[in-house]
């Protein structure tokens, strides 16, 4: 699949949390890497407090007021996909929450909305300072 060619709206919401995923992870070691000057075991605990399922339905929550009738759309297609895997800490709401917010992330990357996406990470941080 060439994903240049095609519409991100038509790309599975597992697809897009697959993508969004790998972004939102990226994010969040970056801006540790930015910020904090320790060793690589204390940067991968600050960073696991926030790239969790937890966390993730937690930040959905917090950035619910502020997406689009498009990005919300986004996330309840991915929040309501149906994964084959279960979750190993944390419950099944928040699982298909993370979910719904990591596919939010992939579309607009997918999209090319990379300043909409550095909007909504910095809500993050604003929102909960990434310490240990």
């Amino acid at each position: 699949m060439n994903l240049e060619n095609n519409n991100p709206k038509l790309i599975s919401p597992l697809t897009l949390a697959f993508v969004g995923d790998g972004i939102y992870d990226l994010l969040v070691r970056k801006y540790l890497v930015n910020h904090h000057d320790l060793h690589v075991g204390e940067l991968n605990k600050m960073k696991v407090k926030f790239v969790n399922c937890k966390s993730q339905a937690e930040f959905a929550k917090m950035l619910m007021p502020i997406l689009t009738e498009e990005e919300l759309s986004i996330y309840k297609r991915g929040r309501n996909a149906s994964p084959k895997c279960t979750p190993k800490h944390g419950t099944v709401g928040d699982y298909h929450s993370a979910t719904g917010f990591e596919a939010l992330f992939g579309f607009l990357y997918l999209k090319g909305e990379t300043d909409r996406i550095e909007t909504l990470f910095n809500k993050i941080v604003e929102s909960r300072e990434i310490t240990e």
